[in-house]
């Protein structure tokens, strides 16, 4: 996979998820779009899974990844445990 395509773009700070389009964006209790969660993980001003673990995240997210064919499930993981550890929401 060629992360170039990746350079400059906001990533979702719960998932990793890039946010490329406005329609990727969570919500903001306001009804604002957050600048920093995506639709799947923010809604309403809040986390739609609030006591999902950093463990969970990262198997949900791996499976996600695989589902759609952009990599290997183990792939996925690998890259998964790389990056979401170091996102905002689980600093």
């Amino acid at each position: 996979m060629d992360m170039k395509e990746f350079e400059g773009m906001v990533f979702c700070q719960s998932c990793g998820m890039p946010l490329g389009k406005d329609e990727d964006f969570g919500a903001n209790a306001d009804g604002t779009k957050s600048d920093e969660y995506c639709l799947y993980c923010y809604q309403n001003g809040k986390f739609t899974q609030p006591d999902i673990t950093l463990e969970e995240m990262i198997e949900q997210t791996s499976k996600a990844i695989d589902k759609e064919g952009v990599m290997s499930l183990e792939e996925a993981k690998e890259l998964s445990q790389q990056n979401i550890p170091k996102l905002k929401r689980w600093e």
